[in-house]
């Protein structure tokens, strides 16, 4: 289940319920505590042997229902209630951590640095208003041809990354810490709807 390196890119793990071969930064590692309790691994460093699952809720909750830690283990495991809803709030957090590091926010300043440079990723909060969302993105659009945006957070969430209450337009400047951010972006959308992909159906994925 482990093992396995791409050219130049993230190491290759296998799903223990699909079976498909995917980047590691595509999935999520789960290892097991000293009393035998699966553990989300969100870094992948804990200790021990691993098991890991393709970053989606259907997926995980396959997992789950079918018995793939235990087999995956080889012994029996405890598997804790919730597991899904406890991995997509340890993405979040290793999310947010990482837009506090490298951050825009507010209409202004968004708009300010996008003039300044293409950015890594534009943030709109999913309960933001159309108005305002629309004129951050085609103001992109119409400065840099590729845009990525992530819509999945609410305004509550990005407050959080950003240090505020509420946040409703980010951006992460683009660089180590804007690709870093997509991945785990990623893997934070296969427990989420993506708002933006009906928003804006033209945007890079």
């Amino acid at each position: 289940i482990e093992g396995g390196v791409a050219d130049g890119e993230s190491p290759v793990r296998q799903c223990a319920v699909t079976r498909e071969k995917l980047p590691q930064d595509a999935m999520v590692r789960f290892a097991l505590s000293p009393d035998n309790v699966v553990t989300p691994d969100i870094a992948g460093k804990l200790p021990g042997r691993g098991v890991w699952i393709r970053a989606d809720r259907e997926t995980l909750e396959t997992a789950v229902k079918k018995g793939a830690f235990a087999r995956g283990f080889k012994q029996q495991v405890v598997v804790p209630e919730g597991l899904s809803g406890m991995v997509e709030s340890l993405l979040l957090q290793r999310l947010t951590g990482l837009l506090g590091m490298g951050k825009k926010a507010g209409f202004d300043q968004v708009r300010d640095a996008l003039q300044k440079k293409r950015p890594g990723l534009l943030l709109e909060a999913a309960d933001g208003a159309e108005d305002g969302r629309s004129k951050v993105y085609f103001l992109a659009k119409a400065l840099y041809s590729n845009v990525k945006m992530a819509g999945a957070l609410s305004s509550e969430e990005l407050g959080v990354a950003f240090g505020r209450e509420r946040v409703i337009h980010g951006l992460v400047r683009k660089g180590p810490i804007a690709k870093a951010t997509v991945l785990a972006y990623q893997r934070l959308a296969g427990f989420r709807t993506r708002p933006e992909l009906d928003w804006f159906p033209d945007q890079d994925r």
